[in-house]
């Protein structure tokens, strides 16, 4: 069994690798001044964000395995598992990581976007490929961080600036969270573009469940098995398709099953089947979903057209 290294704090990672340890909540990694570094598979208890200036083989998320290529930057949220295992030999890489625990950021605005920042929960091979402009937009920043963790030449000193240091790591760490934000809504657009036959796979996906009979064994279909079929994170997929259309993949799913209700409704089939057909669990169920979506319940749907 390989072995997982638990990252409860910023600096177990730093500690791991020989890093400096600065500050109990942040860590700045500069791995192109490590003198030794090994790999390390990472169950993560805090929000990292990873760099590389280079090609990187093999890394794991999850039970996959992918590459990244030059510039490429990786997002992790605490609860996941990523990395590569450790072998026992030292590497020499390059890029930059970014560790802060959510302790640093509870009770701030940043924390309350943070939800929002649906990138952290993107498989490895939805990294961000940054351009040299980028990459040195994120890379200022980091720099600004590490100086503002830099040793205080007193403790009276790092006492009394404490407040103000913390707020400015909070600052500085909520700006690199919006500027990826940023590069990927421009990856994203991009990305669209090229997937621009991924409405129709994610329709064919959904007619393909149905002709299958999947619901009878999992009840409707849901983003999350969506996503996977077409070898995507849920996140990512779901950024994707409201790029494309504007709406979210949950509403697409929604008004893919309410028009099909309506159609075998209108086939003269009863309310129950239809909730049977659909996979709903119960019946009110599918009254509930249906009245939402168009304004009336199945009944008073077919009262209508009489």
């Amino acid at each position: 069994m390989e072995k997982i290294l638990k990252v409860h704090r910023v600096n177990d990672y730093a500690r791991y690798i020989s890093a400096p340890e600065l500050h109990p909540l942040v860590s700045v990694i500069h791995y192109d001044e490590l003198a030794h570094c090994r790999h390390s598979l990472n169950n993560y208890d805090v929000y990292g964000m990873f760099i590389g200036d280079e090609t990187l083989e093999e890394l794991t998320y999850g039970l996959t395995t992918y590459d990244l290529h030059r510039h490429a930057l990786m997002c992790v949220a605490p609860g996941q598992i990523g990395g590569k295992a450790d072998t026992g030999e030292e590497i020499h890489t390059k890029g930059w990581a970014l560790l802060f625990d959510p302790e640093l950021l509870h009770g701030t605005d940043v924390e309350r976007r943070m939800s929002s920042y649906t990138y952290f929960s993107y498989n490895t091979n939805e990294a961000l490929l940054m351009t040299d402009v980028q990459r040195q937009t994120i890379v200022t920043l980091l720099e600004d961080i590490r100086g503002e963790l830099t040793p205080l030449p007193s403790l009276a000193d790092q006492t009394e600036t404490d407040e103000h240091t913390h707020r400015i790591l909070v600052h500085r760490i909520g700006l690199i969270l919006e500027y990826v934000a940023r590069f990927y809504e421009a990856q994203l657009s991009t990305s669209s573009k090229t997937n621009a036959d991924l409405l129709t796979r994610f329709e064919d996906l959904l007619k393909q469940y149905y002709g299958k009979g999947l619901q009878r064994e999992h009840g409707l279909p849901t983003v999350r098995y969506c996503a996977q079929e077409l070898f995507l994170s849920p996140n990512y997929f779901g950024d994707l398709i409201r790029q494309l259309t504007g709406d979210t993949a949950t509403n697409i799913i929604r008004h893919f099953i309410m028009q099909r209700a309506k159609e075998l409704l209108i086939s003269n089939a009863q309310i129950t089947n239809v909730a049977d057909q659909l996979g709903f669990d119960y019946p009110q169920h599918f009254t509930r979903q249906f009245k939402k979506h168009f304004g009336l319940t199945p009944t008073d749907f077919l009262k209508s057209r009489q």
